[in-house]
């Protein structure tokens, strides 16, 4: 299945001020997030961000806040943003496919993504926008999401498959602001 833009939500999970500084290509982790949040805001397609306990791990990384605009923010204390109950009401809850970026990647984003496949979404985790402490944790998770039918992609398979055709002046615009020299 392709994701489809006027039934996708982008949630950004737990990409926090105080853990970002511990997540193995933490940098690289952000900045695909700040650019899969600006094609999102671009193409009308809904965020929602989470916070795992803020006043701990402190409030998400800046620039991710900054392009993000007027996002749904929510937080939560358990791992799973489902579990949490948190994404009740927004637009994680009520559309078909959930695009899924953040930290980490074997505890936060790996529990709410196969909650989110057992309440019978669509899940996509963006490979080059997860990330954990250790290497090999975030390629195990990856691993076991695919088992258990989660499609892993890239940011760019992301922006591509929202777009649809290049034959559009919204297909420049995103070309030459994201894709290009990106």
């Amino acid at each position: 299945m392709l994701m489809d833009r006027q039934n996708s939500t982008l949630l950004v999970v737990d990409v926090q001020e105080r853990l970002l500084p511990a997540i193995a290509d933490g940098e690289a982790v952000l900045a695909n997030g700040v650019w899969l949040v600006g094609v999102a805001r671009r193409l009308g397609v809904p965020v929602v961000i989470s916070e795992q306990y803020p006043e701990g791990l402190g409030r998400t990384a800046g620039p991710l806040l900054a392009a993000a605009g007027g996002a749904s923010i929510v937080t939560k204390t358990h791992f799973s943003c489902v579990s949490d109950g948190c994404l009740a009401g927004t637009s994680a809850d009520m559309r078909r496919q959930v695009v899924v970026v953040g930290t980490e990647a074997h505890v936060c984003v790996l529990q709410t993504v196969l909650e989110l496949c057992w309440q019978g979404k669509e899940v996509f985790v963006v490979a080059d926008a997860v990330g954990s402490r250790k290497p090999a944790d975030k390629e195990v998770a990856l691993a076991r999401m695919r088992r258990h039918g989660v499609d892993i992609v890239t940011r760019e398979m992301v922006a591509f498959e929202w777009l649809q055709r290049s034959a559009t002046a919204e297909f420049r615009e995103i070309n030459r602001d994201f894709i290009r020299d990106n």
